[in-house]
């Protein structure tokens, strides 16, 4: 197709996920490289990667240190020098020292010259972000950049520009930047970029995957072009990249309000490239038929008529040489996973990469038989089911050599022939039970061992409980009893705790031991299994089984975990962990009540009335804490609203035990178990929620507000 003047209006771009590792500089150059290559092989002359790729986006307090920013150059000179921008405009994510400040930068780059470095003009700060920690703001403007004396030697190029202009073409075709949290602020840098004519937008994004939240990026990527026609690219980082974050690319083109590509959310290949070839006329006729997109786009210019916008550069060569016919991309649907899906796929892939990174042999998993250890060993299993289906399309791909790698076998051919084969190399769940657990616990916890195919043992801890309370009895000349047997709160609760941390030790020597007693070699990642409704309210015991070395579950709902696994009984066929899913949540660390309790009952000591509350209600007290910004006064005024079956002495009486637990517990957040983050209300203080952890747990203020506030509703009612 050519315009009217015998020119090609048809371009074909390209986007890619990218699975980086912070400080992983050889690592990260080679799938970069792998994804310039892959994007010309498909005919691409435009190349899109995710913010901070050079040295991937985790580094966090390391761009603080002038090493980073030195490797990066290194990098980028290497892959000019390797020809990764030969005939193809890149758009690379690294960041830059400039002016003495540091900036979180894109650089655009064709054959082998710095055309433009563009700086990120909006930091995200919210959440688990803190980029103002590390960079600068840039402002407006242009300047012009002395390049490092690697780029003059061996390019011939001394400077480059330096700010937020765009790069002009001089057939015409203009591409501009913009940075993940650009999109999300009120005045989008991309509405500008439109305005001034741009044609092609590209944004390096390093966006972790939260429940729910593609839905929100989807949204405003498509609604940017649908308002203001062109082309959009989304790149994205993809992976653990060394942190809590899962990194869930889902890459994506879009042009005039209709996806043309998108990548896969969760998946463990390391390099995803995806391309689309647009008709520019059709961006151009999309913006033409939109009145008020013209007279919008007219005081742009007219405001910036003295500015210097964008830099002026040679042909963009829509179409590389000896290439195909070109056909238009036609738009698809949206590929969008459930709720129950992203609970199982995000930290499975998560595991994936922390497993193969970390040099482990697999993990343990101290498996219960309630909904919690059996999320997270459902997780593990879908990581099986994920990693062999990638390993079955590519025999000889990276993923099976890390297979290999990571279940220590020699042979390179060899690769699992199920899921199940996998699991049982890499995944180790053992039943720790005490004279206090249930029959139906044990068999629910060796069945799902079945179905999943791990390495499986039932063990019993009493003998080391005994063992304990001996020691102290002989020291203290003192026994302790559970309330059932005569003895107080305080004997009862220490008793508990004892089964609970005792399973910890004995997770951590089995974890050490086991691939020994198999004939392997290595060592195991121990995993929790802690939610994050028992972290909002302090239901756990500190160093228990909720302190292991990796929990997939940390950030994600009770009711999201029991939807999952009502999910992954259907997916995988396992009917155990439907059968779990409807079990009442349990500890198990009391006796049974009644000892002549048929055996095979449930067990009688029940988390929801242990804690006071239920996790519906924790889910939500969480989301007004976190989301919502609600002390104890404002979260009482929005319950007693929405709450209308409670009468306010209700609701408040609720408020306060909240409160109460929440801050005289707050401190087991401080020893928590690195967990995977899925949930914006995690409570977990590892960089995540910044909150003190020593409280006074009375709230005086607080709630002799909310008591003024139940009298004056209770007169209220009074009176009517």
């Amino acid at each position: 197709m050519t315009g009217p003047h015998g020119t090609s209006t048809l371009v074909t771009v390209a986007t890619c996920n990218l699975n980086q590792w912070a400080l992983d500089f050889n690592g990260n150059l080679e799938r970069i490289l792998e994804s310039c290559q892959q994007a010309k092989a498909q005919g691409a002359t435009y190349r899109l990667g995710p913010e901070l790729e050079i040295c991937g986006y985790g580094c966090e307090d390391h761009f603080l240190e002038q090493d980073t920013f030195a490797h990066c150059w290194e990098s980028l000179a290497e892959l000019l020098d390797r020809g990764a921008t030969d005939g193809m405009l890149c758009d690379f994510g690294m960041p830059i020292l400039f002016g003495g400040a540091r900036y979180n930068c894109r650089v655009l780059v064709r054959d082998k010259q710095i055309l433009l470095v563009r700086p990120k003009t909006s930091m995200a700060d919210n959440g688990n972000y803190r980029e103002s920690r590390y960079f600068t703001a840039f402002t407006s403007g242009s300047e012009t950049m002395l390049l490092p004396r690697i780029f003059q030697e061996k390019f011939q190029q001394t400077s480059a520009p330096f700010g937020t202009q765009y790069v002009q073409f001089r057939d015409g075709i203009s591409v501009g930047c913009e940075s993940c949290e650009e999109l999300w602020t009120p005045r989008a840098t991309h509405i500008d970029l439109a305005l001034q004519g741009v044609e092609i937008i590209g944004n390096g994004s390093g966006s972790h995957h939260e429940l729910r939240k593609l839905n929100q990026r989807l949204e405003l990527i498509v609604s940017a072009t649908r308002k203001c026609g062109g082309v959009y690219l989304y790149a994205n980082q993809r992976g653990c990249d060394g942190g809590r974050l899962y990194f869930d690319g889902g890459a994506l083109i879009a042009c005039n309000g209709q996806v043309l590509a998108q990548a896969k959310q969760f998946d463990v290949q390391d390099v995803q490239v995806i391309t689309a070839t647009i008709d520019l006329d059709d961006v151009r006729s999309y913006r033409a038929s939109i009145p008020s997109f013209g007279i919008q786009t007219a005081i742009t210019h007219q405001a910036r008529n003295n500015q210097h916008s964008f830099v002026d550069c040679p042909t963009f060569e829509l179409v590389p040489a000896n290439t195909p016919k070109l056909v238009p991309s036609l738009p698809q649907e949206l590929d969008i996973h459930c709720p129950e899906e992203e609970c199982c796929l995000g930290p499975a892939c998560w595991l994936w990469d922390y497993l193969r990174r970390s040099g482990a042999a697999g993990f343990f998993l101290p498996l219960s038989g309630g909904a919690d250890s059996s999320s997270v060993a459902t997780i593990v299993g879908a990581m099986c089911h994920v990693v062999v289906e990638a390993i079955q399309q590519n025999p000889n791909g990276t993923v099976a050599a890390d297979c290999r790698r990571v279940c220590r076998v020699d042979d390179d051919q060899w690769i699992p022939q199920t899921p199940q084969e996998l699991a049982n190399y890499v995944l180790h769940t053992t039943f720790m039970g005490t004279e206090n657990s249930s029959e139906k616990t044990t068999s629910r916890a060796k069945r799902l061992g079945e179905s999943v195919g791990s390495y499986h043992l039932s063990i019993k801890i009493d003998l080391m409980v005994e063992a304990v309370i001996k020691v102290f009895s002989m020291t203290t000349n003192k026994t302790p009893r559970f309330t059932v047997h005569g003895g107080t709160n305080a004997e009862d609760l220490a008793l508990q705790n004892i089964q609970a941390r005792l399973r910890m030790v004995t997770a951590y020597l089995y974890a050490q031991l086991l691939p020994w007693v198999r004939g392997r070699s290595g060592f195991l990642l121990v995993l929790g299994s802690a939610n994050v409704d028992e972290g909002l309210r302090g239901y756990m015991t500190k160093y228990d089984c909720s302190s292991a070395d990796l929990n997939p579950i940390g950030a994600i709902s009770k009711g999201d975990l029991k939807r999952m696994l009502f999910w992954a009984s259907d997916k995988y066929q396992w009917p155990v962990l439907a059968e779990i899913a409807g079990a009442p949540p349990t500890a198990e660390l009391r006796p049974i009540a009644d000892a002549n309790t048929d055996p095979s009952a449930e067990h009688s000591q029940l988390d929801e009335e242990e804690m006071g509350m239920s996790y519906a209600e924790l889910g939500l007290y969480g989301t007004l804490r976190k989301l919502s910004r609600c002390g104890p006064v404002s979260m009482y005024r929005k319950l007693n609203v929405t709450w209308g079956h409670l009468s306010s002495r209700e609701v408040a009486e609720k408020v306060k035990r909240f409160f109460f637990y929440y801050s005289v517990n707050r401190h087991k957040m401080c020893t928590i178990t690195p967990a995977y983050h899925a949930e914006g209300y995690s409570p977990d203080d590892n960089r995540f929620d910044l909150r003190q952890f020593l409280y006074n747990v009375k709230w005086d203020r607080q709630f002799s507000v909310i008591d003024e506030l139940v009298e004056q509703s209770e007169k209220s009612v009074a009176l009517n």
